[in-house]
């Protein structure tokens, strides 16, 4: 969160600067031109390094959605234990839906386990 206001504010500083240089009416001297031209391939890198920067985060955080962990529901009313496919979107602190479309709801006594590969079933 702190780097998304940043990245902002650097980003509205830099607008602001570009905005207020002065306009120069005379022909620019090489050097000048040198010096745009370098300013205008390192804008065109930054926003080209955020748009692969975000396109590699979404792209991780749909890939980290999508994987399948097993869910154990312990219950110690019953003494049963019951495994779920889920998808890790699909977790929340007191529900989850599995990838058949199941919806379970948990209570506070039950206890719930969840691993990357399938629980040995004893």
């Amino acid at each position: 969160m702190l780097t998304k206001i940043l990245v902002t504010l650097l980003v509205i500083a830099g607008a602001i600067a570009y905005l207020r240089r002065p306009k120069v009416a005379s022909q620019p001297t090489a050097s000048q031109l040198g010096q745009r031209i370098v300013f205008k391939y390192l804008a065109f890198g930054i926003a080209v390094l955020a748009l692969l920067g975000s396109g590699g985060y979404w792209y991780w955080s749909w890939h980290e959605g999508n994987q399948v962990v097993y869910v154990t529901i312990i219950s110690p009313a019953s003494a049963s234990k019951e495994i779920y496919q889920v998808r890790k979107r699909e977790l929340q602190s007191d529900a989850f839906t599995t990838v058949d479309g199941l919806k379970v709801r948990l209570s506070n006594q039950e206890r719930i386990v969840i691993a990357d590969t399938p629980p040995n079933m004893r």
